[in-house]
C-alpha cells in the first residue's frame, strides 16, 4: 500500500490536507451526527449492562472500576481516555498482554474479547476527545515510541480517534511495533478513503466482532 506523506508541521497544513484525506465539513457534519446519535443509543440500551459489568469487576477484581490512561488524539493533543478495568492492579507492568496473561482477570478476559471494555469511552465521544468510528486511540508512550520507528506514524492523528475502526475490525490487538505498522496501513486507508459507506461498514463489523466475541 502506497501512501503520500501529509504534513503536520502546522495547523494551516493539517488543515489544507483535509481534502486529500477525503474530509470535507459535510464529512465531518455527518460523522458528528453518529457519533451523537449512536453514543446516546447506546447508553440508552446497555444502562443494564453497565451496571453488571461494574458488579462483575467489583467481585473479582479489587480497585477502581474505571482505567484512564493518557492517549493521543487530533493534531497530537493528549487526553484521558476511559475504559473499563479488566486487569488486577499492582501487576508487573508490561506495555503487551500476552496470551494467557495472569494480569487479567476472568470476566476482564470476555470483555476484552467482545471489547465491551471500551464502552466508558463513549464519554470520550460526548466530550469530543474521539469519534465513535477512527483511528485507535494510542497510548502516548507507545505513540511516542512507534512515531520514532514508522515512517508516517503521526498521519493518524490527522482525525480524531475511534472507538472502534477499521484497523480495530480487520486486525488484532497490537502487541509490538511489526503490528503497529500493520494497524498504520488500515488506519492510513480509513483516513484517505473515508466514506459515509464505509463508516456503516466498520459499525456492522463491529457488532460482528462483539457477537462473534473476536477481540483478541
Amino acid at each position: 500500500m502506497g501512501y503520500s506523506k501529509l504534513s503536520l508541521d502546522s495547523e494551516k497544513e493539517i488543515e489544507d490536507n483535509r481534502n486529500e484525506i477525503g474530509y470535507t465539513r459535510l464529512d465531518f457534519f455527518q460523522k458528528l451526527i453518529i457519533d451523537f446519535t449512536f453514543s446516546i443509543l447506546l447508553i440508552s440500551t446497555v444502562s443494564p449492562l453497565l451496571l453488571y459489568i461494574i458488579y462483575r469487576i467489583k467481585r473479582e477484581s479489587e480497585g477502581p472500576i474505571l482505567f484512564r490512561q493518557t492517549r493521543v488524539g487530533l493534531n497530537g493533543k493528549k487526553f484521558n481516555c476511559y475504559k473499563f478495568r479488566s486487569m488486577h492492579i499492582n501487576r508487573e507492568f508490561n506495555p503487551y498482554t500476552q496470551d494467557n496473561d495472569d494480569r487479567i482477570f476472568p470476566f476482564g478476559e470476555f470483555m476484552r474479547k467482545t471489547r465491551i471494555d471500551e464502552l466508558p469511552q463513549l464519554w470520550n465521544v460526548i466530550k469530543g476527545d474521539m469519534h465513535l468510528i477512527g483511528p485507535r486511540a494510542e497510548w502516548d508512550i507507545l505513540s511516542k515510541k512507534y512515531e520514532a520507528v514508522i515512517p508516517n506514524y503521526s498521519e493518524r492523528y490527522l482525525v480524531k480517534p475511534g472507538i472502534t475502526g477499521l484497523a480495530q475490525v480487520s486486525y488484532p490487538y497490537g502487541r509490538g511495533i511489526d503490528d503497529a505498522k500493520e494497524k498504520l496501513k488500515y488506519d492510513l486507508e480509513y483516513i484517505q478513503n473515508w466514506s459515509i459507506w464505509l463508516e456503516f461498514k466498520i459499525i456492522w463489523k463491529t457488532v460482528a466482532v462483539v457477537l462473534g466475541r473476536r477481540g483478541v
